[in-house]
């Protein structure tokens, strides 16, 4: 990977809470990996870029919809009924996982009354 991804505000938000979260490299905001005697700020916390290429490799794919967001990976999908993007490994999946948990019921009990209303008949 040679070129450096630039990022939107948003995104950059996205990345210093996750980098705050889950990187095993940020000690209290400073990078363990570039430490040689005095600390040092992790440098993805203070820039509008992926610099860092422990965060890129492995922090980075923990939040898969901004990943996929960063590169242009073809598995962002648009939700039919809300509208907000979703990742998904299938190519049949319309519905982010909120709206499908909804959907799912709402079928099962539409399936349920059918049911009934041919058992009563």
């Amino acid at each position: 990977m040679s070129s450096i991804k630039r990022l939107s505000p948003p995104q950059s938000r996205k990345v210093n809470s996750l980098v705050r979260r889950e990187c095993c490299n940020c000690d209290n905001g400073h990078c363990i990996l570039l430490d040689d005697g005095d600390e040092c700020v992790c440098p993805q916390l203070i820039s509008y870029s992926l610099l860092c290429k422990w965060f890129r490799i492995a922090v980075l794919p923990l939040d898969k919809l901004l990943y996929a967001e960063l590169f242009k990976t073809e598995d962002k999908k648009r939700c039919t009924v809300c509208g907000t993007f979703f990742v998904s490994k299938s190519n049949s999946v319309k519905y982010c996982p909120d709206c499908r948990k909804r959907i799912t019921n709402r079928q099962a009990a539409e399936r349920m009354r059918k049911r009934r209303a041919l058992v009563t008949r």
